[in-house]
């Protein structure tokens, strides 16, 4: 049975960049968090545009998923992928999982940290995602699922790579359209593009992965609660090359 790809990403992961990716393939649709708006009215969060996603979504996260579901049977052979955030899954009833595929994005926090407190000043490690990935991710596994785990850096140092590996894990063949993307926005992005994705729109395609040297003091202490849940993710990475560092 065909079931539609679900990933499950934290914030400033390049998941964006990787929903434009497989955006390129013609035997895929994507779909930009589909549980935004839920998330935003059952977490009261404090997100740039609050109140016009949630006014432009449907806010009940169960029937999202439900009709999702459904619409992935009439799309055949077409495959949906449903780019999420793990902390968007509050107060909601998780068996839909057991119709999807499920596959992980995580980044270093010490990468991602910075850029997400640009739009999130006061994030905490909830506004992360990387402790619910990690539950997530064990779930998925006792219940019998193989998920991915993909990391940023791997995915920007190997784009081919990583993502030939993906794409084998979810029956699918590689297709090198998914390594370029024209310079714009794109039909399917969330109403939230405008606060979120200036760099993706710019891009055409994976950036160079360039590491990065300063880090804000003041995140030291998020940094030091983020680390072991990334670090137990990473351990489950898809690494296809040896890089080094």
């Amino acid at each position: 049975m065909t079931t539609p790809i679900c990933l499950w990403s934290g914030p400033r992961n390049v998941s964006t960049a990787l929903m434009y990716s497989f955006a390129q393939r013609k035997d895929v649709r994507v779909v930009d968090e589909p549980l935004y708006g839920h998330y935003l009215r059952t977490s009261g969060a404090d997100h740039p545009g609050r109140d016009e996603v949630i006014a432009a979504m449907n806010c009940d996260g169960a029937a999202v998923m439900r009709a999702l579901i459904a619409r992935q049977r009439t799309e055949l052979p077409l495959r949906l992928f449903i780019k999420h955030m793990a902390h968007h899954l509050v107060d909601l009833d998780l068996g839909f999982l057991q119709e999807t595929s499920n596959i992980f994005l995580i980044r270093d926090p010490r990468e991602m940290l910075p850029s997400l407190t640009i739009q999130v000043p006061h994030a905490q490690l909830a506004d992360t995602g990387l402790q619910r990935q990690w539950q997530l991710f064990n779930d998925l596994r006792t219940a019998g699922q193989a998920p991915a785990i993909v990391d940023s850096r791997e995915l920007l140092l190997d784009p081919e790579g990583v993502l030939t590996q993906l794409c084998g894990h979810l029956g699918l063949d590689f297709d090198p359209a998914m390594l370029s993307w024209r310079a714009a926005p794109i039909a399917e992005d969330g109403i939230w593009a405008p606060h979120w994705y200036h760099a993706v729109h710019r891009s055409t395609g994976f950036a160079p992965y360039r590491q990065k040297h300063a880090f804000p003091e003041q995140l030291e202490g998020l940094l030091a609660e983020c680390k072991p849940w990334y670090d137990k993710l990473f351990e489950f990475a898809l690494t296809p090359n040896a890089h080094g560092g």
